[in-house]
């Protein structure tokens, strides 16, 4: 039997039309065994506004992404800032745009690790403001210690970094707020994101609110809301942007492909999804110590 199979095998490479077909035969295997699409690259976002606002920007990085990896990309605005998280634990998502406090609890759950961050005002800055409507008789905020009872106070998400952690470290050092259901105050509610805390204020249907300050300032900018009839009444002092994260477990030549591809992008449309942002640069885990003393002081890490 094997000289049979020998004699088959010399009879097709002496035929030229048969070793041609061999040979094209060989390719289409090999081709088949070593050529497998990429998984697509999946990217999860925090709502830093309303969910519709960021969609276009988000749609063109996906794009420019897909474009500069060579891979399918596909990017989410989630709802809410836990759902990031979580996905980044269950490795649902391979690289996450996160609040710095999200982000720490995101490190600590999944060792996921931070690699890119934005420039606001050609600085990887940002504050956290509490602000006041105009009219309002406050002007610090050691006037909340006043009265505090008469006090509708409005934070962005209960996971917002500048929204609600660090504010809320504020105000408990005055001895005013422990948590959503401990405080002094005659209501504590969520609002979600910071430009619905920002009309909240400028309407009057809180008496205090926690915001970002680049996106304050980006919604003054654009005219979404109205500089002349609110007050900042508190300001803290400098937090490390927003980072883009990338799970535990990620290959790390993708990792590195992943954030010198941020590093190029130049798109107005991009950053206009992150109010206030120029450009991308890099950045480290030791950058958010400062948010994870923070959270651990409170209690919430």
């Amino acid at each position: 039997m094997v000289q049979s199979l020998e004699r088959e095998l010399m009879n097709t490479l002496s035929n030229p039309c048969r070793r041609v077909f061999l040979l094209l035969s060989l390719l289409a295997f090999t081709n088949g065994c070593t050529t497998q699409e990429s998984p697509p690259l999946k990217i999860g976002v925090v709502p830093a506004q309303t969910e519709g606002e960021m969609a276009k920007g988000m749609q063109r990085l996906q794009d420019l992404l897909a474009k500069k990896l060579g891979r399918e990309v596909k990017v989410e605005v989630y709802p809410e800032y836990n759902g990031v998280v979580e996905a980044l634990n269950y490795q649902k998502i391979d690289v996450a745009f996160l609040g710095p406090f999200t982000y720490v609890v995101a490190n600590k759950n999944s060792g996921a690790r931070a690699i890119v961050t934005q420039l606001i005002n050609g600085e990887p800055y940002y504050f956290s403001y509490l602000i006041a409507p105009e009219n309002s008789k406050l002007q610090s905020i050691d006037d909340l210690k006043a009265s505090p009872a008469e006090l509708r106070v409005m934070f962005g998400s209960i996971n917002s970094t500048s929204g609600c952690l660090v504010p809320s470290a504020a105000l408990k050092e005055l001895e005013l707020y422990v948590d959503e259901n401990h405080h002094s105050f005659k209501e504590v509610k969520f609002g979600g994101s910071h430009d619905v805390v920002a009309l909240s204020i400028q309407t009057g249907a809180a008496d205090v609110g926690a915001i970002d300050s680049a996106l304050f300032d980006s919604f003054v900018r654009s005219g979404k809301i109205d500089a002349s009839k609110i007050r900042v009444i508190w300001k803290s002092e400098q937090l490390f942007q927003y980072p883009w994260a990338v799970r535990s477990g990620l290959d790390s030549t993708l990792e590195k492909k992943i954030q010198e591809a941020f590093l190029t992008i130049n798109d107005p449309l991009v950053f206009g999804a992150f109010e206030g942002a120029t450009k991308f640069v890099k950045c480290a885990d030791d950058d958010y110590d400062q948010i994870r003393e923070i959270a651990k002081k409170l209690g919430k890490l």
